[in-house]
């Protein structure tokens, strides 16, 4: 791995970090985590989504 690819990797982890911090402290902490709950429950709902069965059951002749 090159030089400026671990310093790009570098600095993304820590704007991340940083990212992260400051949106969890103060009052942010629970506007964060509401937001955060709210998206979790409409991914949840999203992947829940009724599937319709495979029906196989026609006879294939070769």
């Amino acid at each position: 791995m090159s030089t400026t690819r671990k310093i790009a990797l570098g600095l993304g982890l820590a704007s991340g970090a940083l990212l992260a911090a400051w949106l969890l402290t103060g009052n942010r902490k629970r506007k964060t985590k509401e937001y955060i709950s709210k998206k979790a429950d409409g991914l949840k709902k999203t992947i829940k989504t009724e599937k319709t069965p495979f029906d196989d059951s026609d006879a294939h002749y070769i």
